[in-house]
């Protein structure tokens, strides 16, 4: 078939092709996860720099 005889390459293209088709899936199951952990990293850094500018402030006087 598509002269191809060997089997051992018929597999190498059979895994080729599982294999992307597991990276896809796997992709598309996981787009958005973790989005949760990023706003909460954002805003607890944004509280850090707040906390930072007052310390700041207060040691400079200005």
């Amino acid at each position: 078939m598509l002269g191809i005889d060997d089997p051992w390459i018929w597999g190498v293209y059979l895994l080729c092709i599982l294999s992307t088709v597991l990276c896809v899936s796997y992709g598309i199951a996981n787009w958005n996860k973790g989005e949760e952990i990023e706003k909460q990293e954002i805003v607890e850094e944004a509280a850090w720099e707040a906390q930072e500018l007052e310390m700041q402030e207060k040691e400079l006087g200005m």
